[in-house]
């Protein structure tokens, strides 16, 4: 049994369901695909359009299905909770995606996704579709963490999928898809923390222990260690240890402009978010940054762990074009 209580029926069917739930609920901006599971644009892919493909483990919705339609995803991969999806279902999602002008693939730096995205790539290359890669590596916490060789892909991720796929969405060439969703990732940064810990469904137990008095500085999505354990501080003092680092890393100087991202990990009320969210803008205006961009809400999950993380990304007039333009998907629209 598991210790928690969760609205699941058996903990092996939390994935299939909940994607056949929201391919029902979504039906007028995706098509949900079983046996392989992906979950693809309505209508199918658009002739002569770049397609941009991300997809790995669920659990961190609304990432990625929820950014699948007009204006970001043409097809996500939904894999086991934490669980990198498989080439064979890579491969037919990056099939679904063409049409005809080759497909952007987004991977999150983790060694699973890495490694059976590429597999994909190759069989989808020996297909004659025409592909590019691009790397997600936005986590300044740590190096070379549990699940990844180098930077882990967290929250900056949502801006690699806005922006390239409005890119595509205006007419760009593969090579220049490829191309802004590179810029994206030289200039995105990001960190988070947890207050507890959440449960894999059919784990039943907690991923990692905190006492009521402790939280993880650095965390990452699926639980894994961050720089430090402390004993809980006020959100200033937290928030201030997220934002240095990123906007340190970032080597951010006066007068530049930036999108100021505060995303929630699944347990945390909108309330605390905005709380971190003004902390973060203060210490950005102190340094003189200008925040031109804002997003604050949960797009990033790590099912119901309660905690945030704090994504700065560096702004240029095409790039503020682009996170502009017209977006519908079931998680973000505009």
């Amino acid at each position: 049994m598991c210790s928690v209580k969760k609205l699941i029926n058996d903990p092996h069917d939390v994935v299939a369901e909940s994607v056949e739930g929201f391919g029902w609920a979504h039906s007028d901006i995706i098509a949900v695909s079983f046996d392989p599971d992906f979950v693809s644009r309505a209508g199918g892919a658009v002739t002569g359009k770049v397609g941009v493909v991300s997809g790995g483990g669920s659990g961190h919705e609304p990432l990625h299905a929820g950014f699948v339609g007009v204006g970001m995803l043409d097809a996500a991969v939904p894999g086991a909770v934490f669980t990198s999806p498989t080439p064979d279902q890579i491969a037919p999602a990056i099939a679904a995606a063409d049409g005809g002008a080759g497909v952007l693939v987004i991977v999150k730096n983790y060694t699973g996704d890495v490694l059976n995205f590429e597999t994909a790539v190759e069989l989808a290359e020996a297909d004659d579709i025409e592909t590019s890669t691009v790397i997600v590596n936005d986590d300044v916490a740590v190096q070379d963490s549990l699940y990844t060789a180098g930077r882990r892909g967290v929250a900056g991720t949502v801006m690699v999928e806005k922006i390239a796929g409005a890119a595509a969405e205006r007419g760009d060439s593969l090579a220049e898809v490829t191309a802004v969703a590179e810029r994206v990732i030289a200039n995105v940064r990001s960190m988070g923390v947890a207050l507890a810990a959440c449960t894999v469904p059919h784990a039943g137990q907690p991923s990692f222990d905190l006492t009521d008095d402790e939280i993880e500085i650095g965390i990452g999505i699926h639980g894994e260690p961050g720089r430090q354990r402390i004993p809980l501080a006020p959100a200033d003092t937290i928030t201030e240890m997220l934002l240095t680092p990123v906007a340190d890393d970032l080597a951010l100087v006066a007068g530049e402009n930036v999108l100021l991202f505060v995303n929630g990990m699944g347990g945390t009320p909108a309330s605390e978010l905005y709380i971190v969210y003004r902390q973060a803008r203060k210490l950005l205006d102190a340094r003189g940054v200008n925040v031109t961009r804002s997003l604050v809400g949960n797009y990033v999950t790590s099912l119901e762990m309660q905690g945030a993380s704090v994504t700065v990304m560096r702004l240029d007039p095409e790039l503020i074009a682009l996170w502009d333009a017209p977006v519908n998907t079931a998680a973000m629209h505009w």
